[in-house]
């Protein structure tokens, strides 16, 4: 039905007179802050839904990556430190190297040294649960802007219900019904469609950027867990 209801719109637009403006235009085209403003309260509500929908959408992908970058950036040399500490039987050296590196994995390793001289499968289990823990920092607010993601497209679709209610409205009380009565509520919906379609696509692209980068923090921090594991062992082969 939808899909008649657009095409509709588009026919009752292509029968719109060339040259000919709007009424309340000032004989020049709409603008896209025009149609907002000019249209329903109920319209603009929708179309500054979308937009809070929107900045907070890129605050999101902005702070994650920044976070995810972060979390990635080990030095190259921070497991060869702590195995020289540790062969050497500088525990509090390697403490003190990883409480000097803000990242999961040295967080991880920390723990794994505060458990040395306990059985092996205790020290992996107590990397384990600071790795989970971490993991669920990390995934701050990567589900919100999945449902962000999905509920734009939903919150345009309701624009464009709202935008084509008004066009009928507006055929049922003129009394001369051309393109220019529809032409308000048909260019709010339209827009309200376009808008939702935009913020939906920003948010996707972030989220499937974020959740690749993660996988690459998740990769380094279960590849630290089993060296430091190895580590550990090295002594008893």
């Amino acid at each position: 039905m939808m899909s008649k209801a657009y095409l509709a719109a588009y026919m009752l637009l292509q029968l719109a007179p060339a040259g000919t403006a709007t009424p309340g235009t000032g004989g020049h085209d709409k603008s896209l802050f025009e149609i907002v403003t000019g249209s329903s309260w109920s319209g603009r509500i929708v179309i500054i839904l979308l937009l809070l929908l929107s900045i907070y959408a890129v605050y999101i992908i902005i702070e994650r990556y920044m976070t995810l970058s972060r979390a990635g950036q080990v030095d190259h040399n921070f497991m060869n430190s702590i195995r020289h500490s540790v062969e050497s039987g500088n525990l509090q050296a390697a403490k003190a190297l990883c409480q000097s590196v803000d990242a999961p994995m040295a967080r991880m390793v920390e723990k794994g040294l505060d458990r040395i001289g306990k059985p092996l499968d205790d020290i992996y289990k107590s990397i384990e649960n600071v790795g989970n823990l971490e993991l669920l920092k990390l995934e701050k607010n990567l589900s919100t802007l999945a449902t962000i993601s999905g509920l734009a497209p939903m919150v345009g679709l309701l624009g464009t219900v709202i935008g084509l209610i008004i066009s009928f409205q507006d055929m049922s009380t003129a009394t001369n019904i051309t393109p220019q009565v529809l032409s308000n509520g048909i260019y709010h919906a339209l827009t309200a469609t376009a808008f939702g379609l935009f913020v939906s696509i920003i948010a996707m692209a972030g989220y499937n950027l974020l959740v690749s980068q993660l996988d690459k923090v998740i990769f380094k921090m279960e590849a630290t867990a089993m060296q430091f594991m190895d580590l550990l062992q090295e002594p008893s082969r």
